[in-house]
């Protein structure tokens, strides 16, 4: 179907450009919000691939994230990094786990922040390269930190600077997700972005299994050198991607977005596809948001409607660490201090990573079986909120029973990863990229990675001295900490967090502007066409689309 006969008229007969514009963005909304999955992936194959490759990114995140927790339980890395305890065995000690693990999080935060602006001035496609690049030197310093004079800074060097382009893959691999697909693909592609997590995490805890036998440096320096593998292959490989036809609108270059957005689809597959009409909805949704949100600076994610979505934002990043995820990246270490032997402390992160991959798809199964992602989230914290609660009752098994009880222990955090990867662990990637706003996207994931982050630092420094037999040496009793903090999630997501299944970007906005209720969402009608738009967008619109047509005239 073409819009090129569709002309509208004004009520004294001359063509209305507004109206005109107006009906292409429509078409291709309806249009979206009636296309199943199996049209949006016949349509938007190559979208799939492309998204399916940047977020690839993370999963080197997700395998250095890995290593450092199941460090602390190999022995030679303990004897070079850690100090003697009385029993003659070594530990790093809990004030150094901290820091290494806060290393990391402080560079992300670093790298988030630079994301929030470089990203919006040069593309994703140029920032994730850089990104790449960067890593391959910074690898180098992991390496050989164990060949210095002092190998617990250096190590600690490494993790900042290494968390820098972590912190650039955490957001942008999100927003390119949810800008490169249409509705019925989005909540799929950006919760991949999980997946990739766990498949990186399974690596790193299989390389680190492959180690065991091993009791000299290489049983650490070997994980640490396989992090080559990744940074080049994956930067030739998105070099030849198409940019975010979303971040081309919104820098004013349609032209070029139609061109990425014909490079993203197969319109031999779907005939009813019109390139023109997805690029004026963009630009309708663009132009939209700019009247209801007036400037793109960190500073507007704080202002009107958007300071809502901002928190919400913030909030579910946040909610991550506080139902528990950051007790489990110790889920290793933790498991051989309750007395679990170290080979099958390691087989149990196998599971517990492996749960992390397929919980994506049960996710997946569960959004297109037709549950919300609000529900999913909400009722994802009640699972985890028990397991927890479990786990600390464990803690008063009987001395005698202590290897059942261990065991107990392991299995309860296995069903606690699946309840996880399931709902708030996979979720969570779609809920932050649809609630905030395409203008703010960036910056709103920003600073709501940002936010996780914080609380990161926190349960960081928090979770080795619960864990450390050197220091408070709680064990299971943990949970019982962390029940209480995801209880206090669950009452602000019953009261806060929205509804965003099957909208559109354009809806989504009204419907903040309009300060919905969170779960009035899903039952509220919104027209977006009903709302007016700056003019001079529409003119922009109207002359970068008649001179593409000229032009493909005058080739005709």
């Amino acid at each position: 179907m073409s819009f090129e006969h569709e002309k509208s008229t004004s009520k004294t007969g001359a063509p209305d450009a507004n109206a005109d514009f107006k009906s292409r963005a429509k078409f291709a909304t309806e249009a979206e919000q009636s296309m199943t999955l199996w049209q949006g992936i016949r349509l938007y194959p190559k979208a799939v691939m492309w998204s399916i490759l940047i977020s690839t990114c993370i999963a080197m995140e997700g395998y250095q994230v890995c290593l450092l927790g199941s460090f602390y339980a190999i022995e030679a890395f303990n004897r070079r990094f850690g100090e003697p305890l009385p029993d003659g065995s070594y530990q790093v000690t809990a004030a150094w786990q901290s820091g290494l693990s806060n290393g990391a999080t402080v560079g992300e935060i670093i790298g988030l922040m630079i994301n929030g602006w470089v990203s919006e001035r040069f593309g994703y496609r140029k920032t994730v390269i850089a990104a790449l690049l960067s890593l391959t030197g910074i690898v180098a310093l992991f390496f050989c930190a164990d060949q210095t004079s002092s190998p617990l800074v250096t190590l600690q060097v490494a993790e900042i600077l290494a968390g820098i382009p972590w912190g650039i893959f955490q957001t942008l691999t999100i927003s390119y997700a949810a800008e490169v697909v249409p509705v019925a693909l989005r909540g799929y592609l950006t919760t991949y972005v999980n997946f990739c997590w766990g498949l990186g995490q399974l690596i790193g805890i299989g390389v680190i299994k492959s180690q065991i036998g091993r009791n000299d440096e290489w049983s650490y320096r070997i994980p640490y050198a396989i992090q080559w593998i990744w940074p080049i292959p994956l930067a030739v490989a998105v070099y030849f991607a198409p940019e975010s036809p979303w971040w081309l609108v919104r820098r004013g270059r349609l032209a070029e977005a139609k061109q990425n957005l014909l490079r993203l689809t197969s319109t031999d597959r779907e005939t009813e596809f019109d390139a023109d009409a997805t690029v004026a909805m963009m630009v309708h949704t663009t132009a939209l948001e700019e009247k209801l949100t007036k400037g793109a600076s960190y500073w507007d994610c704080f202002k009107g409607t958007d300071l809502r979505r901002t928190e919400i934002v913030c909030m579910l990043w946040a909610i991550q660490n506080l139902s528990g995820n950051s007790f489990s990246g110790y889920s290793t270490y933790f498991l051989q201090q309750a007395g679990v032997p170290t080979a099958s402390a390691l087989s149990f992160a196998m599971g517990q990573y492996a749960i992390n991959m397929a919980g994506t798809f049960g996710a997946w199964f569960l959004m297109q079986a037709g549950i919300g992602r609000r529900s999913l989230y909400l009722y994802g914290l009640c699972g985890l909120d028990v397991m927890l609660f479990i786990l600390g009752c464990l803690a008063f098994v009987p001395a005698e029973h202590r290897e059942a009880g261990s065991m107990a222990t392991g299995s309860i955090m296995l069903v606690w990863a699946l309840i996880y990867q399931l709902t708030v662990g996979t979720v969570c990637y779609s809920l932050v990229a649809e609630l905030s706003s395409r203008r703010l996207q960036i910056k709103t994931i920003v600073l709501g990675r940002n936010l996780y982050n914080i609380v990161g630092i926190i349960c960081n420094v928090l979770t080795p001295y619960m864990l450390n037999p050197g220091e408070w040496n709680w064990s299971n009793k943990a949970g019982f900490f962390w029940c209480g903090a995801c209880f206090l999630c669950i009452i602000y997501t019953y009261f806060r967090v929205p509804e965003p299944s099957g909208r559109t970007f354009a809806e989504l906005d009204l419907l903040f502007e309009k300060r919905v209720p969170a779960r009035k969402f899903a039952s509220t009608n919104v027209d977006v066409f009903a709302e007016d738009v700056d003019a001079n967008v529409v003119d922009e619109y109207k002359h970068q689309y008649d001179i593409t047509h000229s032009e493909k005239l005058g080739a005709v």
